[in-house]
């Protein structure tokens, strides 16, 4: 059994992380000893290496719910897990997608400008005037 302290340790974790997890039910309650303290079975550090991996890749703590509950039934067709991550994928590539039109109209704001004085800036310029922007669709990351 492993205190939470070497539980964070061995998956990387924070133990006010394991903490919240516990609380929003993705990591179950723990055992507690008679003084009170946490321990963990060695599954718990597989759980929690889960969830950060998830996390790490963007997954909300919904889809990170709901694909613990998959892995948590082996037998279960993989069809949900597939399709959180296609949707995932979907949401990434739209979130890319409005990175690369902001990436491209800064781009051309900062070419533009001339460093001469904030009068004549074209930074300032296109902020106060959405009109002079190449795209009306910049910054729309979701």
């Amino acid at each position: 059994m492993l205190p939470i302290g070497m539980l964070a340790r061995r998956a990387g974790a924070k133990v006010q992380t394991i903490r919240y997890y516990e609380q929003i039910g993705l990591m179950s309650e723990p055992v507690r000893t008679y003084g009170g303290q946490r321990r963990y079975e060695e599954e718990a550090v597989k759980r929690l290496s889960f969830i950060r991996h998830a996390r790490a890749l963007g997954f909300s703590l919904d889809q990170i719910r709901n694909l613990l509950d998959l892995a948590d039934d082996p037998k279960r067709d993989c069809t949900t897990a597939d399709s959180i991550a296609r949707e995932h994928l979907q949401a990434v590539k739209a979130k890319i997608a409005a990175l690369n039109s902001l990436k491209r109209e800064l781009t051309r704001m900062v070419d533009c400008c001339d460093g001469t004085d904030t009068a004549h800036c074209r930074v300032i310029e296109t902020l106060a005037n959405h009109d002079l922007c190449a795209s009306d669709t910049h910054g729309t990351v979701q």
